[in-house]
């Protein structure tokens, strides 16, 4: 089969196309030939080194295609569905196995791109909005990075709740994307304060919750923006990892509350897992959720992808295609 695979940790020059062979179901096992392959921070984390993995390794979790054999066992799927993973074992090939408890049957009315799209970053706006932070209307939200692929998700579940939402982005052209997604307020970061424009518009410290998948370069001035037990929810480390804190400075800064959540926390049993999925896919086939497919590329291109993602020049999704 196709892959792309990293011997060493490092750079994205570290990525290689390879051929490797056709991987084996196991018992509960399905075999996947992959439609669509979506590119995450975690790849990136996992290629660098922050977050080890053995090595060789192929990296991708997050994908969607047609089961082409099952493991002994497997009753919930049967070769020729549709499915999608975030848990796969090696997504960056146009094979791979996925356990068939981590997998979620794809309806008809959405394709395999935008359920690659969604398997992580849907599942983690999703479980932001209605479980880590369960917004209700009338509540003030800040999303950083709105323009990306959890952002925009983020932002429109943000508005269903009720919110209110200050989007912070990159760029003017990004701009447009957030406010089309429904942000209320949109700054640009690259040109304005955000922590000023959002108390200009808003008062001091308005914000109930801070949700913050940047990292290192927004964490501490977000703090700034809450509410007495208000709560900051960094999700992400697209700048770099936040630096330690002393449980004190949230003390002094209102009682706020901290969490750092991960998705597989939120999606640990199967059930749980089908069930957010099948609500992201409900909203998608009934036009309520638009999901942006910013970047397509060949499978063979996976370095270009992750420049492209590190370097926060895409906006919405980047998708691999085997």
């Amino acid at each position: 089969m196709q892959a792309v695979q990293f011997r060493a940790t490092g750079g994205p020059e570290v990525l290689e196309p390879v051929q490797l062979p056709d991987p084996e179901p196991g018992a509960g096992d399905l075999l996947i030939e992959v439609q669509a392959v979506g590119v995450n921070f975690i790849d990136i984390y996992r290629r660098e080194g922050l977050y080890p993995v053995p090595l060789p390794s192929v990296p991708g979790s997050e994908v969607a295609g047609t089961v082409l054999a099952v493991g002994a066992g497997v009753e919930d799927f049967a070769v020729g569905d549709r499915v999608a993973s975030c848990d796969a074992r090696g997504g960056y090939a146009d094979r791979v196995l996925v356990g068939a408890d981590r997998a979620v049957p794809v309806p008809d009315a959405v394709d395999a791109e935008t359920a690659a799209a969604v398997m992580l970053q849907g599942l983690t706006a999703h479980y932001l909005v209605n479980d880590t932070f369960p917004l209700r209307p009338g509540q003030r939200a800040v999303v950083h990075a709105a323009a990306g692929g959890v952002g925009l998700l983020l932002v429109q579940l943000a508005k269903q709740a009720g919110a209110e939402v200050f989007a912070g982005v990159g760029s003017a052209a990004k701009a447009d994307l957030a406010a089309k997604a429904g942000a209320d307020h949109v700054i640009v970061t690259s040109e304005q304060d955000f922590g000023a424009e959002v108390e200009r518009i808003a008062g001091p410290r308005p914000i109930d919750v801070v949700y913050d998948g940047v990292g290192k370069d927004t964490f501490l001035a977000g703090l700034d923006l809450l509410r007495p037990r208000g709560m900051m929810v960094t999700f992400g480390n697209a700048s770099g990892p936040v630096d330690p804190i002393s449980p004190l400075l949230l003390s002094s800064k209102g009682s706020l509350f901290l969490t750092r959540p991960t998705l597989g926390h939120y999606i640990a049993r199967t059930d749980e897992l089908r069930a957010r999925a099948a609500g992201l896919f409900d909203a998608i086939g009934a036009g309520r959720l638009s999901v942006r497919v910013g970047v397509r590329l060949p499978l063979a291109e996976a370095r270009q992808a992750h420049q492209t993602l590190a370097g926060r020049r895409s906006t919405g999704k980047i998708i691999l295609v085997p």
